[in-house]
């Protein structure tokens, strides 16, 4: 059996745009994404033409690993991403560098990007979309 844990998002109308930036700071491949208008009508349920091009599910891989995204319905409560940490782990510290600098663009340093006693290159930053994120750098410090 195999088991892996995926952080979701949820958006709030803007999942398309944070794709978008993951792809460009992150080097995300999209391998799969949805809006709520190409998903079957349902009688019951008629869609608004608000919520058509609203993400209802999309799958990102970053390297290894992937992340899942939606917005929310139209009318739904939405909460920014405080209650999700995403922990990216790396072997190169550049590569770290790169990442950090890219997610800080409008977001929000928490700790600057330093050698720790854990890591040759650890910080957090939380992105223009509010989600937080742990840029860990694998290996021993200088």
């Amino acid at each position: 059996m195999t088991v892996k844990l995926i952080p979701y998002l949820v958006m709030d109308g803007n999942a398309k745009e944070a794709i978008q930036f993951y792809q460009n700071a992150l080097d995300a491949q999209v391998l799969f994404s949805q809006a709520f208008g190409e998903m079957p009508e349902n009688p019951e349920f008629p869609l608004p033409a608000e919520a058509k091009d609203r993400v209802s599910h999309a799958t990102i891989k970053i390297g290894e690993s992937e992340l899942m995204l939606s917005d929310t319905f139209p009318g739904q409560p939405h909460h920014s991403g405080n209650q999700v940490t995403i922990c990216i782990s790396t072997n190169d510290a550049e590569k770290a560098r790169k990442f950090f600098n890219a997610l800080e663009d409008g977001g929000q340093v928490g700790m600057p990007l330093q050698e720790t006693f854990f890591s040759p290159a650890y910080g957090s930053v939380t992105d223009k979309f509010g989600v937080n994120f742990q840029i860990f750098t694998e290996g021993q410090h200088q």
